[in-house]
């Protein structure tokens, strides 16, 4: 569940969310004035969207090339063994 979500969700709201957080306090700095709701509406989804994605596909592209795997041995799934379950395995 943690790959998952370290894989897929967060790399695709990363950027919405820093830019979230980016717009509130630029905001009350800049203005002391919280127009939060008003900005939200303009902020540019499409962008932060398309960053979320390319930030998805690099995570992938990242996993896939640093996970270790010996292409030569093949997958054994599952099996029962004299009534004992054998885990899946390389062999």
């Amino acid at each position: 569940m943690i790959r998952i979500l370290l894989t897929y969700v967060v790399p695709l709201l990363l950027p919405a969310a820093l830019y979230i957080i980016y717009v509130i306090v630029a905001r009350r700095i800049l203005t002391g004035q919280s127009e939060t709701a008003a900005q939200l509406r303009r902020m540019p989804w499409l962008w932060l969207l398309a960053a979320g994605v390319v930030l998805m596909g690099i995570s992938l592209a990242v996993l896939s090339l640093t996970t270790g795997g010996d292409i030569d041995r093949r997958y054994v799934a599952p099996h029962v063994e004299d009534g004992k379950v054998v885990p899946g395995h390389l062999e």
